[in-house]
Formats: structure tokens, C-alpha cells, sequence
């Protein structure tokens, strides 16, 4: 049984690694809080609902979900949110009524009830490894969240891009005056969060389901794990998602009426010795 749990625990973790190191990017390079990170995951949940139910190829259907919420997310940036970069409550005022607009919009198009989402193609059912049986759409979550955090790696650390970036958080004057196409930058970085918050929202809404505040309570946990982590740190993210995994699973276990409270009170003794975090410093790592 703890078995089973373990594995639920970092299945769970892996998918808030996929929502908090979408936010983990955009802050350490933008400085911007994105409080709307949780609707970009909820849109993309439901709209993945809604191109299934028109009988869409599911790998296409996933395809056009990230490809239109990325692209929502890119033109909310620009038109809006590159105003207030380094701007913390002007940032927290307008994110924070974007994801209650969203909320409402699905809220009223959608109703109050809970929805399952059809799982992947052959991610139904589960697998027996040594006499335990394992959902398939949580090894998959877990084998999507390993390979997520190795290709930002990879991106940050053996890209020219990744250079570019890194140069960005350092020192954005600097960054400008080489040449460094900084507000791209700041679009291409937003971009690739707001992708991994509608990829999780995809694969979330399949292993969880779906129903009216799930994007705030995702939103809630992801900034823990960023606070965890230490602000700006991609490993410090994957560590930390995997501790509130872990932990907010075997709290549901074992104090099913306390779940919250198993969950924060060790997260603020934590950061009461060790307020930076983690892994936190200054830009990404």
C-alpha cells in the first residue's frame, strides 16, 4: 500500500513540476508573479474536453490545445502584462482578475459538476510490477515530468538560447546593450510556461478530473513549490514539487481530515529557518 502511495506522491509531484517550473521561468527571468498561471491550466483542460468530445484525434486534440493556449498566453503578455514587469501589486490586481474571469467564463459555460477527461490512448488501466499494480497515466505523468525537467536543463544550460536567457537574468541592461533581444525573450520565456501549464492541465484533468476551483488549488501548490524550490530555481522547483508530492499524498493518507494542515505547517517551519528556500539565489539555476 505505502508502495502505491509513493508512487501516487510523485506522479502528483511530477505534475506540479510541469505547472511550477512554467512559473519558476517566468519570474526568474521577468520578475513577474503570474497569478493567472492556474487558469492557463484549467482553459487547457477544458478545451482539450471540448475538441475530444468532437471526436478530434486525442494527439492532434493535444496538439491544438497547447499550440492556442500558448498563443492566448503570448498576446495577454504583450498587449498587457510587459507593463508591469518588477511591478508586484499592479502584477497581482491584474493576474489574479484574469483567473477569476476565466473561472467565471468556464464556470457559466461548463456548470458546477465535476468531469473525467478520456485518458490517452494506452494509458488506460494499469501495469504489475513486482505483484503491484500501477496506473499507466501516472508512470506517464512521471516519465513526462523527468523529461520536462531535463529538456529545460538542456535549454538553460547548452543552448545558445538558454545563454541568452541566463545573460537576461543576470543583467537585463547589459543583456540589452549586446544585442540581446530581451523583450522576445520575455515573450518566447512566457510561452514556454504557459505550455507546460496546459500540457499539465491536459494530463492533470485526465488523471484527477476536472471541476470549479482546481486551478486555484493547482495555482496555490505550484507557488509553494516555488517558495519551497527558492524563487528563480529550476532544480529547487523539481525538488521541492516532489516533496509537496510526497507529502500531500501521505497526508491525505494519514490525516484525511487535515490534509492542508500536514502540508503547510512543515512548509512554514521550513521557510521560517530557510526563507530563501531551497535552492534560492538571485536568476536560474
Amino acid at each position: 500500500m505505502w508502495i502505491d502511495h509513493l508512487v501516487s506522491g510523485v506522479s502528483f509531484g511530477m505534475l506540479l513540476f510541469l505547472i511550477a517550473s512554467g512559473l519558476t521561468l517566468i519570474f526568474g527571468l521577468m520578475g513577474l508573479l503570474n497569478l493567472a498561471h492556474g487558469a492557463f491550466y484549467l482553459i487547457a483542460a477544458y478545451l482539450m474536453l471540448e475538441l475530444l468530445r468532437e471526436d478530434l484525434n486525442y494527439w492532434l486534440a493535444v496538439a491544438i490545445t497547447v499550440a492556442a493556449v500558448t498563443v492566448v498566453g503570448m498576446i495577454i503578455e504583450l498587449v498587457l502584462l510587459h507593463r508591469f514587469v518588477n511591478q508586484v501589486l499592479p502584477q497581482i490586481v491584474v493576474t489574479v482578475g484574469l483567473a477569476l474571469i476565466a473561472a467565471d467564463l468556464i464556470l457559466d459555460r461548463y456548470g458546477g459538476y465535476p468531469v473525467t477527461p478520456p485518458r490517452p490512448p494506452g494509458l488506460s488501466g494499469s501495469i504489475e510490477v513486482a505483484g503491484h499494480f500501477f496506473p499507466k497515466i501516472r508512470i506517464a505523468v512521471i516519465v513526462l515530468g523527468v523529461a520536462v525537467g531535463l529538456l529545460m536543463w538542456l535549454l538553460l544550460s547548452r543552448t545558445r538560447v538558454g545563454v541568452m536567457i541566463r545573460a537576461a537574468v543576470d543583467d537585463e541592461a547589459v543583456a540589452r546593450s549586446v544585442g540581446i533581444p530581451v523583450p522576445k525573450l520575455f515573450v518566447g520565456v512566457f510561452g514556454i510556461g504557459v505550455a507546460l501549464a496546459a500540457l499539465a492541465g491536459i494530463f492533470g484533468g485526465a488523471l484527477s478530473g476536472l471541476s470549479p476551483g482546481v486551478d486555484f488549488r493547482m495555482l496555490l501548490l505550484s507557488v509553494v513549490v516555488v517558495v519551497v524550490g527558492g524563487l528563480g530555481s529550476l532544480a529547487g522547483a523539481f525538488v521541492a514539487s516532489l516533496l509537496v508530492g510526497l507529502i500531500t499524498q501521505f497526508g491525505v493518507v494519514a490525516f484525511p481530515s487535515m490534509a492542508q494542515f500536514a502540508l503547510f505547517v512543515p512548509v512554514a517551519l521550513f521557510l521560517a529557518f530557510r526563507p530563501r528556500g531551497l535552492f534560492g539565489k538571485e536568476g536560474l539555476a
